[in-house]
């Protein structure tokens, strides 16, 4: 069954300093910290309309969650205690730095029921995370994710592409690190500048160039077929849609469904390889669920055949498995 989160907000809390991408505020689209009241207030609302409510979390998201205040932390999951349990949800997914692990903070995780731990990994070249002031190496991702793995903790990793000083190479140093690591989830996040960042200033003065558009679609989409051949799910690509970063973006890639613009381009290649021994004409099937993704945005993937002189018709066949397709004419 499909994962729901709860997604309650704490921007930029906990936070050591404020890397070069980052402008939590406009992330999160709020400027107030969530109290005990808020929480409850947000998770009974949830209890009561949802029904599967042993397969969602809930998740506290837009800071580094063990490195607050350890009053504030804890006054946010004793919050939640009352609607975990047999017939409420089933824990808590926090998100944090990884040099914000520590032995006594995952016991005491523990011991309020968080389920899930997503650090803000970014990349794993060193020379990139100093360069956008992340303030932690490589080797410190590498070294919490072993401890989470140790206390039993489903493991989520987030990567960010397109930073600066980041080649594609880059890019392809941390997928594979990443896929070394093995995570339960992972996140790309296509590096999105906004206002009032250092990303920013050094874009407006020429020291930062970023990848075209359309390259950050293709490394995105064979991104997600890595992980995707790896059993690895990715669980958010690109930033969720909202008029908040629509309004203070200055540049970068955002694209309300930057997602399904990466998976067609997947669908694409893929029946690109069907087709090269084919006539003029093709019927291809894929889950339903995928129709649109196959199609492309604005019949893309079918106009792009078309100019080279192959009619593509696409269907639904819900034996079908994810990214795959059958020819059927």
């Amino acid at each position: 069954m499909k994962h729901k989160n709860i997604a309650i907000f704490v921007p930029h809390a906990g936070c050591r300093q404020t890397c070069a991408f980052c402008n939590q505020r406009t992330i999160t689209a709020q400027e107030a910290m969530p109290r005990a009241a808020d929480v409850q207030r947000i998770c009974a609302q949830a209890y009561a309309e949802i029904s599967d409510r042993r397969h969602t979390e809930v998740a506290f998201f837009g800071g580094s969650f063990t490195a607050i205040d350890r009053g504030y932390m804890l006054e946010l999951l004793q919050a939640v205690q009352p609607f975990l349990g047999e017939d409420g949800f089933c824990g808590i997914r926090i998100s944090t730095r990884p040099d914000c692990i520590s032995r006594e903070v995952l016991e005491l995780l523990q011991s309020f029921h968080v389920t899930a731990i997503e650090l803000g990994a970014q990349s794993m070249c060193d020379h990139v995370l100093l360069a956008n002031e992340r303030g932690h190496t490589a080797k410190a991702v590498t070294d919490a994710c072993a401890l989470i793995r140790e206390y039993g903790f489903s493991l989520g990793l987030q990567m960010m592409v397109g930073l600066y000083q980041s080649s594609v190479e880059d890019e392809w140093h941390t997928v594979e690190e990443i896929c070394r690591l093995h995570p339960d989830t992972v996140r790309v996040y296509p590096v999105v500048v906004l206002k009032g960042t250092t990303l920013a200033e050094k874009l407006k003065n020429g020291e930062y160039q970023l990848f075209s558009f359309s390259d950050t679609v293709e490394l995105c989409a064979r991104m997600l077929w890595k992980f995707h051949s790896e059993s690895i799910p990715v669980i958010k690509c690109g930033l969720h849609a909202s008029e908040f970063v629509e309004q203070d973006m200055v540049d970068g890639f955002y694209h309300p469904a930057f997602r399904e613009l990466c998976e067609s381009r997947i669908y694409r290649e893929r029946m690109e390889e069907l087709l090269t021994t084919r006539g003029t004409r093709a019927v291809l099937a894929v889950h339903p669920s995928a129709i649109s993704k196959a199609i492309g945005q604005k019949r893309s993937n079918l106009l792009y055949f078309q100019e080279r002189g192959i009619s593509v018709t696409v269907t639904g066949d819900a034996e079908l498995k994810e990214y795959e397709i059958a020819i059927r004419e």
